[in-house]
């Protein structure tokens, strides 16, 4: 296996890069059994995840990564955990930082492309 570590960081750029500039690219990483919990509300598949995301109350924000930790976990993925910050701006130019913490597992598929 590739370092957990560089692939964890190489993802979570590529996630939250992809969250902050275009919501709807994150369709790709996602799959039918993919879950996001969110706020105690389940989501699972691309649809029902992409919506959720594309529907938060907010366009612009960025995110901070503060700190991250990797670990392989069971059958090839990895167990990443992030702390950071959500900054977001919402209508009034009103600037609002948020803590953020995600837990995400990185399985592969068949194909070796790392999904959630």
């Amino acid at each position: 296996m590739s370092d957990p570590e560089a692939v964890a960081k190489a993802f979570t750029d590529h996630y939250y890069s992809t969250f902050d500039n275009n919501r709807s690219g994150l369709a790709g990483l996602y799959q039918d059994q993919s879950i996001l919990t969110f706020e105690g509300q389940k989501f699972q598949g691309t649809q029902q995840i992409t919506e959720k995301l594309g529907g938060l109350p907010f366009q612009s924000c960025q995110h901070r990564v503060v700190s991250l930790d990797a670990q392989p976990s069971v059958g090839g993925g990895i167990l990443v955990f992030v702390t950071g910050q959500l900054l977001v701006r919402d209508l009034m130019i009103q600037l609002y930082i948020k803590v953020d913490t995600d837990c995400i597992l990185l399985q592969c598929r068949l194909t070796g492309n790392p999904n959630l």
